[in-house]
């Protein structure tokens, strides 16, 4: 078994791809013995340099894996194109990356070509990131915006079209809410968070939100931008705009984040409210195949728990591989499932509680 544990600088490399950077020896330096000793033993090894593609939304969190990888697997390195959970899918399943990204598991019309892409063996969902979803917004002087699932359904499908609406106005006394255009700003091209966000208004809000599911925006209003980045950018620049978008996108562009009341008050969002809503996550899915059951959580009404968050899947071959791949797969999830997660928190994910890192690493474990 070769386990290495020194430092590494990082460089990613992907045509066309956004590269996606760690800082050198300071950043391994600041990394230190305590990652290294938090970490499973990893059987660093194979292919040198891995591909994937896919999820924007988990970026700053396969920044982190990387680096850690890079730190306990001298000289191994992933080159992570964030181009969407859609096109992450396609690519993955075309065998053009490794393993892929994306917000949403597999579909059924998916899970045969995933196959015939893995030699003729099933793929796996494995659940590596839990990101809360923020509803952000650019409203100059409101802080602190409430919205209850059904006021941001009629918000985002066009039903409430003015920041001063009696809806929103009940939700916050005595804010001073201004006669402003309320600007939706939603994603353009195919996406897992989309699809997340419209689970959970459909889940929430039934009876507002009927316009369906799916990895493309159906609310019918807006303007539409690309990638998380986009949208994050879109608001920022537009007063009186509002969007889905992960919570660290929003926290680095320093967005307003509505607190969400799904019954029993305002929740605002927090580590600490995702985590309680996350830890009642159940899987559904068989084996290894680790899809979970969101729409129970979408509707829950429980006290002190922010609903509205995504599960970022990697999409990988339970066998098919070849043995340099396979090997190299494994390292880097392991990573990622293990000391790769003591960073997130600093970027705006939520740590992977216990329970799914041992299923996890059991599913990792089996990977042929």
């Amino acid at each position: 078994m070769n386990i290495k544990r020194h430092g590494a600088a990082l460089g990613l490399v992907a045509a066309s791809a956004l590269l996606l950077s760690a800082c050198g020896s300071d950043n391994n330096a600041q990394r230190g013995d305590t990652a290294a000793a938090n970490s499973a033993n990893v059987d660093c090894g194979g292919k040198k340099e891995l591909s994937a593609e896919g999820s924007s939304a988990q970026t700053n969190a396969i920044q982190e894996f990387v680096a850690e990888y890079a730190h306990i697997c001298d000289g191994f390195n992933v080159a992570y194109n964030p181009t969407g959970s859609g096109a992450g899918v396609k690519q993955f399943i075309g065998g053009q990356v490794d393993f892929g990204g994306s917000d949403s598991p597999l579909k059924e019309s998916e899970v045969e070509k995933a196959m015939q892409r893995c030699s003729g063996n099933p793929a796996w969902n494995l659940p590596m990131v839990f990101g809360p979803v923020a509803v952000a917004y650019n409203l100059p002087g409101m802080e602190g915006l409430v919205l209850k699932p059904d006021t941001i359904a009629k918000i985002f499908n066009g039903g409430i079209k003015k920041w001063n609406d009696p809806a929103i106005r009940e939700l916050n006394s005595g804010a001073n809410l201004p006669d402003k255009n309320i600007v939706v700003i939603y994603r353009s091209d195919e996406s897992g968070t989309t699809d997340n966000f419209q689970k959970y208004l459909q889940a929430a809000a039934k009876d507002s939100w009927t316009q369906g599911v799916g990895k493309s925006f159906k609310g019918d209003t807006g303007e539409g931008k690309a990638k998380s980045q986009g949208v994050t950018d879109g608001v920022k620049a537009t007063e009186g705009a509002i969007t889905y978008v992960e919570k660290s996108f929003a926290d680095a562009a320093n967005l307003g984040i509505a607190k969400i009341d799904s019954g029993a008050g305002p929740v605002e969002l927090t580590d600490e409210a995702a985590g309680k809503a996350i830890a009642a996550a159940k899987i559904k899915g068989s084996g290894h195949d680790l899809v979970l059951d969101l729409n129970a959580l979408y509707a829950s009404k429980e006290p002190g728990a922010y609903p509205l968050v995504l599960v970022t899947y990697e999409l990988v071959c339970s066998k098919g591989y070849d043995a340099e791949t396979s090997k190299a797969v494994k390292a880097f999830l392991t990573t990622a499932a293990t000391s790769g997660q003591d960073n997130l928190t600093k970027v705006g994910y939520v740590p992977l509680p216990q329970e799914f890192r041992t299923k996890l690493l059991d599913a990792i474990k089996a990977i042929a």
